[in-house]
């Protein structure tokens, strides 16, 4: 289900870079500063009946320019696997043997800066920090922990129903850039997988205030 996912959204990615939609240039006078939106193809991992991330997200943004665009977004999502095992590309993810002693559930506030590049082509970073608790298998409370979580992002802003909404496909990477000790079970597990993922798909969808 998962992988089928992935490939659906790199092929939105893709088939995006065909649209010649312009994003908004410098001689238009009017279009709505603010938007809110979500993650869609985050929110579709909460179908998983193995490893349902209960993951809840909302984007609030403002346009500075026509190409400049700067946007918080407070989410939360939980997690039994290490971040490091690329959950579509890798066997190792869901099997039993690499499974946490539990899992983790992340609260955090992305902070994303984007520029736009041509036309609907952007480039966007993210910085995230979380906090982290930790629950063992019987689900009891462990530790806390903190994380700073960074995504590398290119994408492309496609209009929809005049300018009233927007879809976002985008491939990144993402990077835990810093986290605290993880407790003692976790530690293992993760120390064994990189820092970094790629690629990852996005679906960003949102709608213009």
């Amino acid at each position: 289900m998962q992988k089928r996912i992935f490939w659906i959204g790199l092929s939105f990615v893709l088939a995006s870079s065909l649209n010649v939609n312009a994003q908004y240039a410098k001689q238009d006078s009017v279009y709505k500063r603010w938007f809110i939106g979500t993650s869609l193809f985050v929110l579709l991992g909460n179908f998983d009946t193995e490893n349902p991330p209960n993951f809840a997200q909302l984007n609030i943004g403002y346009r500075i320019t026509g190409r400049d665009v700067i946007t918080v977004a407070p989410k939360t999502w939980k997690y039994a696997w290490p971040n490091g095992i690329h959950p579509f590309l890798n066997k190792a993810y869901k099997k039993p043997e690499e499974k946490f002693p539990g899992y983790i559930r992340e609260y955090g506030i992305t902070a994303s800066y984007t520029r736009f590049l041509w036309k609907g082509l952007y480039a966007q970073l993210d910085v995230m920090p979380t906090w982290q608790v930790f629950v063992n298998d019987h689900g009891k409370k462990m530790t806390d922990g903190f994380q700073i979580f960074n995504s590398y992002r290119v994408g492309y802003h496609i209009k929809l129903f005049k300018d009233k909404f927007f879809f976002q496909p985008s491939i990144c990477m993402t990077h835990r850039a810093y986290h605290t000790q993880l407790p003692d079970g976790f530690k293992q597990l993760d120390d064994k997988w990189s820092k970094f993922i790629f690629p990852e798909p996005g679906l960003n969808i949102g709608f213009n205030l």
